[in-house]
């Protein structure tokens, strides 16, 4: 195996390690200075250095409790990973594409996630957190204020009206 791809694994192992451990300086440690990360809510959001990604990652890592990775595959410059978690008490399930650079160090973050309710839950959970970690106060109560119906309406709608789409033999 060659040093740039035995530095990646150990970068991703490194990245698994600090996710599962909420460990903020850990994670930005795995990080290019010009990194870049795509939200999974909005091609509205994206987040671009170590700073921003320090600040996103102290946020995310107090709205998502419990990552555990179960899954990994890639290699060279590019691995997706997988976790469950939870987002207060709903269970959330993220997909992670990460992209290395020469000194296998993460480039590229984009995440992507499941189920709906927990997607709703993490807007409004996460952005106002940041926007409050940005000094931002108004804009974290509009996020949340913003937020809160569509997080009501996916939540009952997931829980009352989904199950009756579900085919007759697995209603419960």
């Amino acid at each position: 195996m060659s040093k740039t791809l035995h530095s990646a694994a150990a970068t991703v192992a490194s990245w698994r390690a600090a996710a599962e451990g909420g460990d903020v300086d850990a994670a930005v440690a795995c990080l290019s200075r010009d990194v870049v990360l795509s939200s999974p809510l909005t091609e509205q959001f994206r987040l671009e250095g170590t700073d921003q990604l320090r600040d996103f990652l102290t946020s995310a890592f107090t709205a998502v409790e419990d990552i555990r990775f179960h899954t990994q595959t890639g290699e060279g410059d590019a691995y997706a990973l997988f976790y469950r978690a939870r987002v207060g008490s709903q269970p959330f399930e993220e997909a992670q594409l990460l992209r290395l650079d020469d000194e296998a160090r993460i480039k590229e973050i984009t995440l992507f996630g499941r189920p709906m309710p927990a997607l709703t839950a993490l807007m409004i959970t996460l952005g106002p957190e940041l926007a409050r970690r940005q000094g931002r106060r108004g804009i974290a109560a509009l996020m949340r204020a913003s937020a809160t119906p569509i997080h009501a309406m996916v939540t009952s709608g997931d829980r009352r009206v989904v199950p009756l789409t579900r085919p007759a033999a697995q209603r419960t």
